[in-house]
């Protein structure tokens, strides 16, 4: 007897990653309606309203082409902020791949740069002798 394999179905369309710290976004793109889930939640529902509009940026900058589009984001690791940087840094990149315009490129560059270029900073590592990267315990001069 054959057990059934499960396979694992490939998303169709355009994907791209962004991180940043320690959160990771992974976003499928592919022609729509305008839907954009993230975490598989419309970002209409997303809470609080300075992180949803935040991630719309992109969307805004991109104008009538981000409405002919359907984006799906995962995103995990780090905080919520963390997490909302990395999905609209991962809209955008996803947005330019698929659109392949040059000018929609330099715009988002313009605005932000970091919209196409993920945040290389990482938390620095603990050392010895200490509670933290850089704090020490204090000395006694007696």
């Amino acid at each position: 007897m054959d057990p059934k394999i499960k396979r694992k179905r490939k998303a169709k369309g355009i994907t791209v990653k962004a991180k940043k710290k320690t959160a990771v976004a992974r976003a499928v793109i592919r022609e729509g309606t305008g839907n954009v889930r993230i975490n598989k939640r419309l970002l209409a529902v997303i809470e609080p309203a300075h992180v949803r509009s935040f991630i719309e940026e992109p969307l805004q900058i991109a104008g009538e082409m981000g409405k002919r589009v359907n984006i799906f984001v995962t995103v995990h690791g780090s905080g919520y902020m963390s997490q909302a940087v990395a999905a609209r840094s991962c809209i955008a990149k996803a947005l330019v791949a698929f659109s392949k315009d040059e000018k929609l490129r330099q715009d988002m560059l313009e605005y932000d740069r970091m919209l196409l270029v993920d945040d290389v900073r990482r938390k620095e590592s603990k050392k010895q002798l200490g509670p933290g990267a850089r704090r020490k315990k204090q000395k006694s001069k007696r």
